[in-house]
């Protein structure tokens, strides 16, 4: 398994500046599995730079042939699926199964789509007044910053990367100091396939200080982030000196709605991969599950017991279907969310507690926690980012539609019915960004992805993001209008 230390900068491969350098953690037991180099102020600088003597000749490149690159990556992707898998599962704690059948297909899949996505960005022609011809072009922005959370990195480094050097920026990525290390393997890839030096630079850093620095600096025309609500406002701020862009994919606190009328399988196993996939550290998990009371006891007795038999294990285990969470620090912020439902009444139904078997002792682990609670309680409006999920029954569909939109987030929503006029009325009503019905989770690189409120704004994929990563020019020509003048004299 191939694992890269340094930071690349100007497609050199180098240390921190200062030497420093961090070390990245194996969530199952805690083992240093390498350090990676640590960039602070000085390093963003470089990366910068480098980004923007490159961004002139990037940009006039062909768009076809940036497609290219994008298109040879995917292939070259392909060809390392099982190293990339592999090394997801060591740093992130991902089970083997989904990192191999669901994040790394995924990741080649958005480069190709965005390889093929880079000769289609079209301007319009605007009908205005007789005599003139008006048209717009869409041009890229610059050096774009972007910052990658550490919950999926292999993914979230193709969701942000593939459409902006498709639209013709430059880059600087930060991933998270926890999980840098297929972010870094994509880089090197990126080197090997031909994009050229400067084109894509990546700094491992803490967020106070290479994420603060790349957020806040002048010769930056964007800012990509995904991770939490508070740290996007800290980084709106920062990047008021040159009023950069700004695009933010946030928190979520998804209602999961299942009416009376649902099928019940379909319902209980959508559920359960809705919260419990990537051990519910996914900002559109459906942490909060809303049940008629007509249908909550049976829904619960299966969804239960389906929660009780997920294995819990080694990540790159075949069997497992949960493994640790991300960093002890995190498993410290979930189990607390278990005693504060305790102080607040709430039923655990099950879990709440890290596993007691001895194998799994020394990693970051937390059962599948189950808890029934009311709508106004802090564990049915707070990110709890984990295995926990709220249970909370309605009467009718006006009180349904009130608690699923009685919180600050509005990422991702789902519902399950048969009734198709209450399941449009839902979508269009649901404050969310993304509404699933009669399934959860659902992403496509075709597909628009973002939320409203403290969800964050923009989005990500689709052709949405190409108008995220470009800006508008309006062209006037004078075909044969004849303009009095304006003075006479």
């Amino acid at each position: 398994m191939n694992i890269q230390n340094n930071m690349l900068i100007g497609g050199e491969w180098c240390e921190a500046r200062d030497g420093g350098t961090i070390d990245v953690l194996n969530p199952h037991d805690g083992s240093v599995i390498t350090r990676v180099a640590e960039a602070k102020a000085e390093d963003v600088d470089r990366a910068v730079a480098a980004a923007k003597a490159a961004f002139p000749a990037w940009s006039a490149m062909q768009a076809s042939e940036r497609g290219r690159l994008l298109l040879k990556l995917a292939d070259r992707i392909e060809d390392c699926a099982e190293e990339l898998a592999q090394l997801e599962s060591l740093d992130t704690g991902h089970p083997i199964r989904d990192t191999r059948n669901l994040d790394v297909p995924r990741t080649a899949y958005t480069f190709r789509y965005f390889g093929g996505m880079a000769d289609k960005v079209e301007g319009s022609v605007i009908p205005v007044e007789s005599g003139f011809l008006n048209y717009t072009q869409r041009e890229p922005i610059g050096v774009v910053g972007q910052i990658v959370p550490w919950n999926f990195p292999l993914m979230f480094t193709s969701w942000k990367m593939a459409p902006a050097l498709a639209a013709g920026n430059t880059v600087v990525l930060k991933p998270a100091e926890l999980t840098p290390l297929t972010t870094l393997r994509i880089a090197e890839l990126m080197q090997e396939v031909g994009f050229p030096p400067g084109v894509v630079n990546v700094v491992v850093g803490y967020g106070h200080s290479a994420g603060a620095r790349l957020a806040e600096h002048e010769d930056v025309g964007k800012i990509a982030f995904t991770g939490s609500t508070e740290t996007g406002q800290r980084i709106v701020k920062a990047s008021a000196g040159n009023l950069k862009k700004v695009q933010l994919e946030l928190g979520g606190k998804g209602a999961n709605i299942v009416f009376e009328d649902a099928d019940l399988k379909k319902a209980v196993g959508g559920a359960a991969f809705a919260i419990f996939h990537n051990q519910g550290q996914a900002c559109i998990a459906g942490s909060r599950i809303l049940l008629h009371e007509r249908i909550a006891d049976e829904f619960l007795d299966r969804f239960v017991g389906l929660a009780r038999s997920i294995r819990l294990g080694e990540p790159r285990d075949p069997d497992t279907e949960m493994g640790p969470l991300t960093s002890k620090l995190h498993q410290d912020r979930v189990l607390s969310y278990c005693q504060i439902a305790k102080q607040e009444g709430g039923e655990i139904l099950l879990g709440g507690t890290a596993p007691e078997s001895p194998e799994l002792a020394g990693g970051c682990y937390v059962q599948p926690t189950i808890v029934r609670a009311k709508p106004g309680d802090r564990i049915a409006q707070e990110e709890v980012f984990g295995p926990f999920v709220t249970v909370m029954t309605f009467k009718d569909d006006a009180e349904a539609l009130a608690i699923a939109n009685g919180t600050d987030y509005g990422l991702g929503a789902g519902l399950w019915t048969r009734d198709l006029e209450r399941a449009h009325l839902f979508a269009r009503e649901l404050h969310a960004g993304m509404v699933w019905i009669n399934s959860y989770k659902r992403v496509n690189p075709a597909s628009p992805f973002g939320g409203v409120g403290k969800s964050g704004y923009g989005r990500e994929m689709g052709f949405e993001v190409m108008r995220e990563y470009t800006q508008v020019k309006s062209v006037w020509v004078n075909v044969d209008a004849q303009i009095p003048p304006f003075y006479k004299r």
